[in-house]
């Protein structure tokens, strides 16, 4: 996992595989510094287990408002954690907050296509803006050569859903065509961040988390959340700049696109 990564913020904390990263970082031998643990409500009955975790670890986890949907409530919180991380810089962005729904081309409509791009690739984008100069200080202030989740990085968990080389063999048991058109997006949001920032020296990966049982992926999911994000967060401390732009599951198996 990125365990020596000075300081790390997930989205989308208070609950399944956010909240089990949170757990899983906070309770490693070699445990983040400082976790900024981010939800739409914090206060709310949904970040009971997180705001439980969080008085356990007082020192470690900030509990912090983000609305990936609302720009002010991404600003402000972009604010709030780069008083706190000062020169040092974030050092680990983990986009995991995410809509899914299930429907067919046929079901869904313009709004539940908006709503998803909403969460899945206008988030995303407006929170590796907001947060670009805590990423870039990160950068500036680490003696790490290369590229890492150590030193600045920006990972997202997207789906193999996502992939446009499956559609044909997944299609049929899970459409959720919505959530594989924005992962799809997120996907190329990912790979022009990359591109466009490589010389900053900032991480960007894409990581699909496998079919978890969670809220989101249902029951009928072939792991709990605990295997995959043990898996993922091996995965995020072996990245390197080799994995720049890279589309892994969380074994670190490279998918197709």
């Amino acid at each position: 996992m990125a365990a020596h990564a000075v300081s790390v913020l997930i989205t989308g904390a208070n609950r399944g595989l956010g909240l089990e990263m949170v757990k899983q970082m906070v309770e490693a031998s070699h445990p983040v510094r400082k976790l900024f643990a981010c939800c739409r409500d914090p206060d709310g009955p949904r970040a009971e287990g997180l705001q439980t975790l969080a008085k356990k670890h007082p020192n470690v986890i900030v509990v912090v408002r983000l609305d990936a949907t609302d720009l002010s409530s991404i600003k402000q919180c972009a604010k709030q954690v780069g008083h706190e991380v000062g020169t040092g810089g974030l050092n680990l962005l983990i986009n995991n907050a995410g809509v899914l729904a299930k429907s067919t081309l046929q079901e869904t409509s313009s709004g539940d296509m908006q709503n998803a791009f909403n969460t899945n690739v206008l988030g995303p984008m407006n929170i590796i803006k907001e947060f670009l100069p805590h990423l870039r200080a990160a950068a500036k202030a680490s003696r790490i050569p290369g590229m890492s989740t150590s030193k600045a990085a920006v990972v997202s968990i997207s789906s193999f859903l996502a992939s446009m080389e499956t559609v044909k063999e997944s299609y049929a048991f899970f459409p959720a065509i919505s959530y594989r058109i924005s992962k799809a997006g997120l996907n190329m949001l990912t790979l022009c961040a990359a591109e466009e920032l490589k010389n900053d020296q900032i991480l960007f990966s894409l990581l699909h988390p496998g079919w978890v049982r969670t809220d989101m992926g249902g029951e009928e999911g072939q792991m709990d959340a605990p295997e995959s994000v043990q898996g993922m967060l091996s995965v995020m401390a072996s990245l390197t700049e080799e994995h720049n732009a890279a589309f892994l599951d969380y074994g670190g198996r490279s998918l197709p696109w």
